[in-house]
């Protein structure tokens, strides 16, 4: 027994001498390998496994890598699906598409199904059925987190006429980026996110979480319906999901990677100011009638500055103070001024430094005057006096503003300035539509491991951003569920959605699936690491 022993310890000293003469000669890695070596040979077991973790990622990287022409090409199927939810005439399409992701996901072993959605009245007062909503499930182990991925395939409208260079129905590949309408918002993102999925099945690995997906038809539509299906769904599809995350936003960089923990919420409203029953002359009244339009035009100039503040009283009064902590987070922030400029093509911002810039677009409210109906908006100049014009304006709120409170506040504002002008016009002021500001914690745990799958990916840490804009489904998903939800956006801040230049880069489009491969690995280790911590 004690010859064995000494042989076998005399087999080890010769390997590690021979593995040390081998590194020297090669003259690469040398203590990074020894060290791994000395790893392998003395802690057994215990390193192994840290081994195998990240050869499992590095599995899963290099299999995205080998797959990606197939990624892309299923995405430019997916872009040529036209599914414009806000036409009713292209709802058809809109419902194959939803039918295409369900597919996708069965075939990743999903347990899927098509919620059917109620009858929606159009403006020409025909009913129309709503596309249904996918909810699908992937793996029910107690032991495992439950992560929810909710996505959209809708988009808005798009025609070639618009000013497209491209067909937005094609997509089309230009120095690396893939334009199309729906490439970033959002049919690359879900696609990311089976993507990765599907590298953990191909190479028979297990996944590490359990998923469900939230995938609906309606979203460039307000979400017709879904409100009401997540509150079904409350204590059944959601009474398990520890975790809610939403990639449908980008970054305020175009090569930075962020992570978003709040958006703006938004209120609109119309001012409508009648006069008599009818349009007038300007050469037979004019003079001599309290015009409807001078009326509406010094309503709307009593709303906002030149500066940007608003002036209706009380506005300011709940949102919330700029925190010595929270401007902190603004510091790492990488935001060129001047590009952005470029970016959105003026010349010249409200404000001179990028505290200022960001923190009014992200955490203080703005207003915002979209236009008057009722007056003529054509070429050359018509003489007539609009009896009827209603001005159109929007409020971005921001936590803690209350959507109720911001209503009476204009309202009492509107009718105290229409007062003062002694006006025998008739006023109307109410609210077109509203939805809340989203604010969440960015010490939540996905938050951590979302950020170590970045940092992983795209070596770098990422931004942790606030969106000036609205993205109701967030707030609307942590109300009803009360889950942790996080934002963690692939695309990059050039990618134009909504606009004739929708594009998501091929490299966020691969890298993204990889990131969200890593966050699955990442979120599973550090939710087991809280439920020791716990016990």
């Amino acid at each position: 027994m004690c010859y064995l022993s000494t042989l076998v310890l005399w087999i080890l000293v010769y390997l590690i001498i021979e593995a040390v003469r081998f590194i020297f000669i090669a003259k690469k890695h040398t203590a990074g390998v020894f060290h791994i070596f000395l790893v392998m040979l003395l802690s057994g077991v215990g390193s192994s496994s840290v081994l195998n973790s990240t050869s499992l990622e590095d599995q899963l990287f290099q299999y995205i890598d080998d797959h990606q022409e197939k990624f892309v090409e299923t995405l430019k199927k997916w872009v040529a699906v036209e599914s414009d939810s806000i036409q009713p005439a292209q709802r058809s399409e809109v419902k194959k598409m939803v039918e295409m992701a369900a597919s996708c996901l069965r075939d990743l072993g999903a347990n899927v199904t098509l919620v059917d959605m109620p009858v929606h009245e159009v403006l020409d007062g025909r009913n129309i059925s709503l596309p249904p909503v996918i909810l699908a499930e992937l793996g029910e182990d107690p032991l495992k987190p439950t992560v929810c991925f909710y996505g959209h395939v809708d988009v808005m409208p798009a025609n070639k006429s618009d000013g497209w260079e491209t067909d937005p129905y094609i997509l089309t590949d230009i120095g690396g980026n893939l334009y199309g309408r729906g490439a970033t918002d959002n049919k690359g993102p879900v696609l990311a996110w089976i993507h990765a999925v599907s590298a953990f099945k191909e190479l028979r690995k297990d996944l590490p979480v359990n998923l469900k997906f939230l995938i609906e038809g309606m979203e460039e539509a307000i979400s017709i319906g879904l409100k009401e299906l997540v509150e079904r769904e409350k204590e059944q599809f959601f009474s398990n999901v520890n975790y809610i995350v939403i990639s449908d936003n980008t970054w305020l960089s175009t090569e930075k990677p962020a992570l978003t923990y709040g958006t703006r919420g938004n209120a609109g409203f119309s001012v409508e100011v009648q006069g008599g029953e009818r349009d007038l002359h300007s050469g037979a009244l004019g003079g001599i009638v309290q015009e409807p339009m001078s009326d509406l035009i010094a309503l709307l100039g009593s709303l906002v500055d030149s500066s940007g503040h608003i002036l209706i009283p009380g506005i300011y009064d709940d949102v919330a103070n700029f925190t010595e902590e929270e401007k902190k987070l603004y510091e790492p922030i990488e935001f060129d001024i001047e590009q952005y400029k470029v970016d959105v093509g003026v010349k010249k911002f409200l404000y001179d430094t990028k505290e200022e810039i960001l923190s009014h677009l992200w955490r203080f409210p703005s207003l915002s005057i979209h236009g008057i109906e009722g007056a003529f908006h054509e070429k050359g100049i018509k003489t007539v006096i609009p009896s009827r014009v209603i001005g159109k304006f929007s409020i971005r709120q921001v936590p803690h503003m209350n959507l109720s409170t911001v209503e009476c506040q204009v309202k009492r504002h509107l009718e105290k300035v229409f007062s003062e002008r002694n006006s025998p016009n008739k006023l109307r002021v109410y609210a077109e539509e509203g939805a809340s500001p989203w604010i969440t914690n960015i010490s939540d745990p996905q938050y951590k491991a979302a950020a170590k799958a970045i940092k992983r990916v795209f070596k770098k840490d990422p931004d942790m951003i606030r969106d000036g804009s609205t993205i109701p489904i967030a707030q609307m998903l942590q109300d009803i569920t009360k889950k942790s939800v996080m934002m963690f956006p692939i695309g990059a801040a050039d990618d134009g959605e909504h606009s004739q230049k929708e594009k998501i880069s091929r490299k966020n489009y691969i890298n993204g699936t990889k990131v969200f491969s890593s966050f699955l690995l990442e979120i599973a280790k550090l939710h087991k690491e809280l439920l020791r911590g716990s016990k």
